[in-house]
């Protein structure tokens, strides 16, 4: 083995540090998304849903569990909410002014519980979080 291989491999098994500030702001990403797909609902509202699956799948498993523990609570809010604005919309006759009023609904119970949500996030104690990195068989 070179040793430029052997010192490569050195770096990779030293411990990662996630930051309590990386961690905070991870697990603030849903919420800033919910409420930025509450402002306009047409289109942010139906992109945001695809999107937020990918914000979700990143942040579900970090490192730091509290931004799992944040991110599955966004989650379940905004998609019960999605879910259930479906269910009901799809009796609507086809007229803006009934989606429009299912929004606002979406809206008024969304945006005051996420605000809520980042001033917890906020308040809460965050600490750095130490990665330790998996290490591999050796081979010899």
């Amino acid at each position: 083995m070179s040793h430029t291989t052997h010192a490569l491999n050195e770096l990779d098994t030293a411990p990662k540090i996630v930051t309590a500030a990386s961690a905070r702001r991870a697990a603030k990403w849903f919420n800033y998304g919910t409420l930025v797909a509450m402002a306009i609902p047409l289109p942010l509202a139906i992109f945001w849903t695809g999107m937020s699956m990918l914000i979700y799948a990143l942040n579900k498993h970090h490192p730091n569990p509290k931004v799992g523990y944040y991110t599955q609570a966004a989650a379940y809010r905004f998609y019960g909410v999605a879910g259930f604005s479906v269910a009901v919309a799809i009796f609507f006759p086809p007229k803006i002014i009934y989606y429009l009023v299912i929004w606002a609904i979406a809206a008024a119970i969304l945006v005051p519980w996420t605000l809520y949500d980042l001033h917890r996030i906020n308040k809460d104690t965050w600490e750095d979080t130490i990665v330790e990195p998996d290490v591999p068989f050796d081979d010899k």
